[in-house]
């Protein structure tokens, strides 16, 4: 094992890209702890304030996302010329070992710099879906770890590619191995998932009867618009079925009270608010979820091991959410709405998949099992591993046998 070893994780743009590197990072802090990790982000204060919190230094690199419209070409060129530049300097000044690509803009002018410096490149897939930066330089990387068994053909045969799972946060983690009792993740780094233990709260009986079952709906940590204008009229349609139901809604910011608003014209009540610190703990508890589909989401709720009514995020680059969701749908773990295919009956959709959902306990029971049975619990550990073996001279391909 060298005697000094630089880590560089390289995304941003959103906490999809970074909290995978986050937990990535604390299991490879738990395994080389002499190792240097840093991050390298797009400079957002709340990116900032992430990795300052999990104890990282940052660093900003110059990145701007593809242009929509011509007036941002020119940014686009001159912004990813300057982060490539910093990029090159960054990773010579500060002598870095290896560089993971998190995805995101950032992300590429990272590992293109890596690249052309020689300097070894683990990418990290979280979508059935590759992004840009996988597509474009996954053959020059030492390893890249997908979530989806998916994401092969949309790569070269000679991608060196392995299928870890994606990396959760620490949180869900714990949760998992203290509520299943199936150990640490370090203990377990590369092993199986154990079968799926149930649910404590789906046996019925009369206690499951009276105790008041839970409906979280998130709209997301930036905000997911149209599940915030749907959800409650979907509701609302619903009725009587409703009874014994708690309704959970995170808002994100700057709807909050509009989306409190829309509970009351219905008369329905609900518990809104703009963001959910202990999420591992509310989901873990819940018995049904509404969501969004990016990759992290739908890792952690198989962690927790609750059924859900995916809502695929329709701008999404290559209509990923989608793809990600057909995926857990055709394991019988979740029901979905394509929200392109439902224009103003989206409501009404909504109401329909969740029906079954809201009435039938049997369905939740049998959809949280298999939801359960695609948790990678080890994913994070796996990954440092490879990263540790890419730092040792160790055999990539470890991992795959």
């Amino acid at each position: 094992m060298p005697a000094y070893a630089h880590v560089l994780f390289a995304g941003g743009g959103s906490a999809s890209h970074l909290n995978p590197g986050v937990a990535v990072a604390e299991h490879l802090r738990r395994q080389m702890p002499h190792c240097l990790i840093t991050f390298a982000g797009s400079g957002a204060a709340r990116e900032r304030h992430m990795i300052h919190l999990a104890g990282y230094q940052y660093s900003h690199i110059p990145a701007h996302p593809m242009p929509r419209n011509p007036l941002e070409a020119v940014r686009f060129v001159t912004d990813n010329v300057a982060g490539y530049c910093a990029a090159r300097w960054m990773l010579r000044e500060q002598r870095v070992s290896l560089v993971v690509g998190l995805g995101g803009s950032t992300s590429v002018a990272v590992v293109r710099a890596a690249v052309a410096r020689g300097i070894p490149v683990v990418l990290l897939e979280q979508n059935a879906v590759p992004g840009r930066t996988t597509r474009w330089l996954s053959r020059a990387a030492a390893m890249v770890c997908a979530a989806f068994e998916e994401v092969r053909p949309h790569l070269h045969v000679q991608t060196p590619v392995t299928v870890t799972g994606n990396p959760c946060r620490s949180s869900f983690e714990q949760l998992y191995f203290r509520t299943y009792g199936h150990g640490e993740p370090a203990q377990r780094a590369g092993a199986s998932p154990p079968p799926a233990s149930p649910r404590v709260h789906t046996t019925p009986g009369p206690e499951a009867a009276r105790r008041q079952r839970r409906l979280v709906i998130l709209g997301g940590s930036a905000g997911a618009r149209s599940i915030n204008e749907t959800a409650p009229s979907a509701l609302a349609k619903l009725g009587d079925r409703l009874y014994g139901w708690q309704i959970v809604h995170q808002t994100g910011d700057a709807q909050l009270q509009e989306t409190e608003a829309r509970y009351a014209q219905h008369g329905l009540r609900a518990l809104a608010v703009t963001h959910i610190d202990e999420l591992a703990s509310v989901l873990f508890a819940a018995d049904a979820v509404v969501c969004r589909a990016g990759g992290t989401m739908l890792a952690e709720l198989a962690l927790a091991g609750v059924p859900a009514l995916l809502v695929p995020h329709p701008q999404a680059a290559d209509n990923h959410q989608t793809a990600n969701a057909k995926v857990y749908a055709a394991a019988g773990a979740c029901r979905m709405i394509d929200p392109s295919q439902q224009g103003a009956a989206m409501d009404a959709a909504m109401a329909r998949e969740l029906e079954p959902l809201i009435s039938d306990h049997h369905i939740r029971q049998e959809m949280g099992r298999n939801m359960q049975r695609l948790a990678r619990p080890n994913a994070s550990s796996q990954i440092a591993a490879a990263i540790a073996d890419q730092l040792c001279g160790g055999v990539a391909g470890l991992l795959a046998a």
